[in-house]
């Protein structure tokens, strides 16, 4: 059920339920074996299109999606934070991280004050002017070498035509964007053999919808 920005968002059990076969189980085998991997190392600025180099973790559990997402942002920046210490901050439990406001204290604390700002989408659907503003905030954060943590919930199809879902909400890394910021590159560690994945600015827009995002 697709919520407003200040209800609990992360994956529920009902979710996981939702979303092929379940997620806890590979994330969990994922993080054992390969606590860390460079997912993208493209880096094209000034030419339409970036992205940063990410140290891909998958998340330990169902419910550390927000921990994960903030963590794998983290790494951009040559960051290497416990998932465990910010899910502590941001009050984590399994009924998930709150909100992306729980999110934007802890990127903050890493990487300066008042670096990242909270921005909600509150529409069901976002509309023309909320979608150019993701996409100008998601060109302005990787540009200046940060990734985006949007949350998210529902289901979108990325560029290769395959579909995501996380009815119970979840929370994801933007890393990434081409074309002038119209398409954008995600890092989700929901699932490490979907570690990353290109989706349309539109339907990352029509995904937050009703949630929020957090840039620099």
């Amino acid at each position: 059920m697709r919520t407003d920005i200040l209800r609990k968002t992360a994956l529920t059990v009902a979710g996981i339920a939702a979303t092929a076969g379940g997620i806890a189980g590979p994330a969990i085998a994922a993080h054992a074996a390969t606590p860390t991997a460079q997912v993208q190392t493209d880096r094209k600025p000034g030419a339409g299109e970036r992205e940063l180099n990410v140290r891909y973790q998958a998340q330990p559990n169902f419910y550390y999606c927000g921990p994960a997402a903030t963590r794998n942002a983290l790494s951009v920046q040559d960051k290497n934070i416990a998932v465990d210490a910010m899910a502590k901050e941001m009050g984590t439990t399994e009924n998930g991280t709150n909100s992306i406001n729980d999110i934007t204290p802890v990127l903050n604390k890493e990487t300066g004050k008042d670096v990242y700002h909270s921005v909600e989408i509150k529409n069901p659907n976002a509309d023309d002017k909320q979608t150019d503003t993701l996409r100008a905030d998601i060109v302005h954060t990787v540009d200046n070498g940060r990734a985006v943590v949007a949350n998210i919930a529902g289901t979108t199809t990325d560029t290769d035509g395959n579909t995501h879902s996380f009815e119970g909400g979840h929370y994801i890394s933007v890393v990434g964007y081409h074309d002038g910021g119209k398409t954008v590159t995600i890092a989700d560690s929901a699932n490490p053999d979907q570690a990353s994945y290109r989706i349309s600015v539109d339907n990352l827009a029509d995904w937050i919808a009703t949630r929020g995002y957090t840039a620099s």
